[in-house]
């Protein structure tokens, strides 16, 4: 499997297929949704095209919601397994060079090119790639803005934020889990469990989700959650989703949570952006009741949505039954998961600086745009990056034998 997002394995072994399958969806996903920020009015995104729709934006909302937080959820899980395999201190190395090596690869050979590409959209801007390079690497301390410690005018780590923060908790749990003691966190663990019990419980996780939310704000960069939030998704993967009696609850209470989270929805969004048109106005981070309100929901809404997901998709095999192999194409899809994430932003730009000029529909442009980048994503992993050991090692890649 595939470190950077964790594993579809529970304790039992038992292989989540689901799991891999919307771990790649998700991915897969992203080329669509950056493609629509070219024609986004709301958004500032690397290369703009010159006529924009505000109905990215609602769409957007749908996908924004339950996408990345779900990333986050399956790398707990992936690394609550990962940390009984090898202990504290070998989950920490693993991390490190499944996380920290491609994230460094990355930020030198491929995060500049969106920030230069950007510069280039001016017609007026006339500084190759090459003279643009010390520019974005001119970097000073920011540790206020933990755990992005570096800043500058050009640099950014990017779409590559999940990789960051994945990687800090990782690193800050592996710690706690030698610390704490064995027996408090398995009674704090099955106090959590028995409280998700009840009939409609299982919504009850959400109020912490809430309230980060309402109170810190939401992060447009960081996939529309505060980056506390995701620490949160990731603790209920590490803490909950391998249990089997939080797995039943789920699957119990699917179709409360599909429905709670589509009345949240159908409220707060049309409530964030009549938040959010207010002049003056910013619904991500004003302290003022409505956009409180409205962040409130979402985290809901948001948890909601999780519960739905995994309990209509969680469909136990018998002990009985035989274990199925995956197909090719989803073993495929798994070991690629991380270097498609890594790989698929700076080719989407590169795509989209040289089709948002085109006097086309945006309908058109935008296929085109996903077309190419879901092309180019895939052949650029396919021939450049699985086929050598060094290239797999960069992009954070297991050995085939590995374990």
């Amino acid at each position: 499997m595939t470190a950077g997002t964790g594993s579809s394995r529970t304790a039992t072994g038992e292989r989540r297929t689901e799991l891999d399958a919307m771990r790649a969806l998700v991915v897969v996903g992203l080329v669509f949704f950056h493609a629509s920020l070219v024609f986004d009015s709301r958004d500032d995104f690397y290369v703009k095209n010159a006529e924009t729709t505000d109905i990215t934006f609602v769409i957007a909302a749908l996908c924004v919601i339950w996408a990345m937080p779900l990333l986050f959820l399956i790398a707990g899980l992936g690394a609550w397994l990962s940390l009984r395999r090898r202990g504290p201190g070998g989950f920490a190395v693993e991390r490190l060079a499944r996380l920290g090596v491609p994230l460094l690869f990355a930020l030198v050979t491929m995060l500049p090119v969106p920030q230069w590409l950007r510069l280039r959209a001016d017609p007026g801007y006339h500084e190759s790639y090459l003279e643009f390079l010390p520019k974005f690497f001119a970097v000073r301390p920011d540790p206020g803005d933990f755990p992005f410690v570096v800043e500058g005018p050009y640099f950014e780590t990017g779409h590559l934020w999940f990789v960051v923060l994945l990687l800090t908790f990782s690193l800050v749990l592996a710690p706690l889990v030698r610390w704490v003691p064995r027996g408090w966190a398995l009674r704090s663990r099955e106090r959590l469990v028995a409280l998700c019990r009840p009939r409609g419980a299982i919504l009850l996780p959400g109020l912490p989700i809430a309230a980060i939310c309402a109170v810190a704000g939401l992060e447009e960069a960081f996939g529309g959650w505060d980056r506390w939030a995701y620490l949160v998704f990731f603790l209920y993967g590490f803490l909950l989703v391998t249990d089997p009696a939080f797995r039943a609850a789920m699957r119990r209470n699917r179709r409360i949570a599909a429905v709670a989270g589509a009345v949240l929805m159908l409220v707060g969004v049309p409530g964030f952006i009549i938040a959010g048109d207010a002049p003056g106005a910013d619904a991500f981070t004003d302290l003022t009741p409505l956009p409180i309100a409205m962040r409130t929901l979402y985290g809901l809404a948001g948890w909601c949505w999780l519960v739905a997901i995994l309990g209509f998709l969680d469909r136990p095999r018998p002990a009985a039954a035989p274990a199925r192999p995956p197909n090719r194409l989803s073993a495929y899809l798994a070991s690629a998961v991380l270097p498609l994430y890594i790989l698929h932003q700076p080719i989407v730009v590169a795509v989209a600086f040289f089709v948002a000029g085109w006097q086309a529909p945006i309908p058109v442009e935008y296929a085109v745009i996903v077309v190419l980048s879901l092309v180019l994503t895939v052949a650029v992993y396919d021939v450049l990056v699985r086929r050598t050991r060094v290239t797999r090692f960069l992009f954070g890649m297991r050995e085939p034998t590995g374990r």
